[in-house]
């Protein structure tokens, strides 16, 4: 599990096919790599990938053809920036909400608007998941966990403060980029209750 509290931009150094999938190295600049080990959990933008082997301030993992496929992942060539944090472990501070890194889709960037000293943009995505989001409610965009403003049809907006545009890759994207999109898990459980709820109507009432 993860917080979406961002600790580093990496970059991807290099991505190696093996055999279908991929390999893929991605240089880190303040994250510690000292305690992380082979078989440790990274989220890289938004997508929990597991350690395979360690170089010099940096790390690879290898990624499946299905990740390639569902997340950014697949398209980022060399050089590429990358939100990293490493898993979260006992005792740590959870200042984002619960983050699995298990992307449930792509949301693109609709629309950008200054607002005082913050950035407000407009997310589009995919219509079967707009239901998930909810004013007020947490989502994770490449990695980052932010507070939904608004939502509309299979639109919602958040706000990026200046401290996150300046340490996440949010404060670089432009309209018509893609995110990797992870909804709140609170939203899927509660979903899994109300179905078995009106299941356990439409029982009783036949």
């Amino acid at each position: 599990m993860f917080t979406g509290i961002v600790q580093d931009v990496g970059i991807l150094r290099r991505r190696e096919p093996r055999g279908g999938d991929e390999r893929l190295t991605i240089g880190v600049n303040r994250l510690s790599l000292a305690g992380v080990r082979l078989g440790d959990s990274v989220s890289v933008s938004g997508v929990c990938l597991t350690v395979t082997s360690l170089e010099d301030a940096a790390f690879s993992a290898d990624v499946s053809r299905e990740t390639l496929a569902v997340t950014t992942l697949g398209d980022l060539e060399a050089g590429a920036p990358l939100n990293l944090e490493p898993a979260l472990r006992a005792g740590d501070a959870l200042g984002g909400h619960l983050v699995s890194g298990h992307v449930d889709g792509i949301a693109t960037l609709a629309a950008i608007a200054h607002d005082a000293r913050s950035t407000r943009i407009t997310v589009r995505v995919p219509e079967p998941l707009a239901r998930y989001f909810a004013r007020k409610g947490s989502v994770a965009l490449d990695g980052v966990s932010l507070t939904v403003n608004e939502v509309e049809g299979t639109s919602f907006g958040v706000n990026l403060i200046p401290h996150t545009q300046e340490v996440t890759t949010l404060g670089r994207i432009r309209v018509g980029d893609t995110m990797n999109l992870e909804v709140d898990p609170i939203a899927r459980y509660v979903e899994r209750l109300m179905g078995e709820r009106l299941m356990g109507v439409q029982a009783a009432s036949s």
